[in-house]
């Protein structure tokens, strides 16, 4: 390496460190909107073909993303928080009783409720956590910021696009057609977990906002609730039906709360979990996508677990956008290195 390459060399790697210093808070932001980009690669490049205007179509795609994503979640923070600060404690503690009366002839269950279920653990639990929730205002606050520097670079990444996607390819270490195959085959399966994620949570915070709204509860917010939990692995939305008919069977009647669980079990959990979200992601796969990936649901489930456990909300993108841009790099990467 000639010494004209080498201090070159060095002068860009303390250039990157430079901009690391520098940027390094809005990282988060930024690598969240990159991964939003990739994923949404083929819908913002249909507008731009429908528009032909690079800047109409990137605000169009930026709309949409807030519309999907970041109305309900600043509904949930403001709406929701409100609820969560106006927990009664004493109601709490009847429905703690009910607990223990309804499983005190049932031997193993009784002794675990009497073991955990007391009334001075669970009133620090709520104390805690009143404070807690009372507390996100200076959180939520970061939050936004945060959302409103992904709507930013979202727009900007989008915008320019056509310059970036040319840089990346100038950077790859392989032929243009290769690098652009590659990008390709990262954005698909990006973009299937995006919005099969979507799709799904929508489909069954629907299903449990409308009979939230039957019986009486604030439908809206219960059902965006439940489509943000049941993202969540393993527990699901039984995070949200099991306190809802708990509250009804203490405030309401057993009827109520008996409806809420059959309903939650056998309609979502059971059709509309097991039977309609495979159907849902077939659909979005083939049909609307038409893309010739294959997503193991294990290595999904595994993906947002793990980046929720990292980054919290976030993680719910970040954690399957990560993991298939890993997937699909190894894939590239055996295909274009392969003997």
């Amino acid at each position: 390496m000639s010494k004209t390459s080498l201090m070159i060399t060095a002068l860009f790697v303390l250039a990157i460190i430079g901009a690391y210093s520098i940027y390094k808070p809005f990282l988060l932001s930024l690598s969240v909107a990159i991964l939003l980009t990739m994923a949404t690669f083929n819908l913002t490049k249909k507008l731009m073909h429908y528009t032909n205007s690079s800047k109409l179509s990137a605000g169009i795609s930026s709309l949409l993303l807030i519309l999907l994503l970041f109305v309900p979640i600043i509904y949930l923070t403001t709406v929701g928080v409100r609820y969560a600060t106006q927990i009664d404690v004493a109601m709490v503690g009847e429905m703690i009783q009910t607990i223990k009366h309804s499983v005190e002839n049932i031997p193993v269950v009784n002794h675990l409720s009497q073991q955990y279920l007391d009334d001075v653990k669970i009133a620090g639990y709520i104390k805690d956590s009143a404070s807690y929730v009372a507390s996100a205002g200076s959180a939520g606050l970061g939050f936004i910021k945060n959302m409103f520097l992904v709507i930013v670079f979202y727009f900007l990444i989008n915008y320019y696009g056509n310059r970036l996607f040319e840089l990346f390819l100038t950077l790859l270490p392989v032929s243009p057609l290769k690098g652009a195959k590659m990008i390709e085959e990262v954005s698909a399966t990006m973009e299937v977990v995006l919005y099969s994620v979507i799709a799904t949570a929508v489909f069954e915070g629907f299903l449990f906002g409308v009979m939230a709204g039957l019986l009486g509860f604030n439908g809206l917010l219960f059902g965006v609730i439940y489509g943000f939990a049941s993202l969540i692995p393993i527990v699901g939305g039984m995070v949200v039906w099991a306190p809802v008919a708990l509250y009804s069977w203490t405030n309401i009647d057993e009827h109520t709360a008996i409806i809420i669980a059959l309903y939650s079990i056998i309609v979502i959990s059971i059709i509309a979990d097991t039977f309609i979200k495979p159907i849902i992601i077939k659909i979005i796969k083939e049909d609307l996508l038409k893309s010739p990936f294959q997503i193991n649901e294990i290595i999904i489930f595994f993906s947002i677990l793990a980046g929720m456990g990292t980054y919290g909300f976030w993680g719910m993108i970040l954690g399957p956008a990560t993991t298939a841009f890993l997937i699909a790099i190894t894939k590239v990467y055996f295909d274009y290195n392969e003997k």
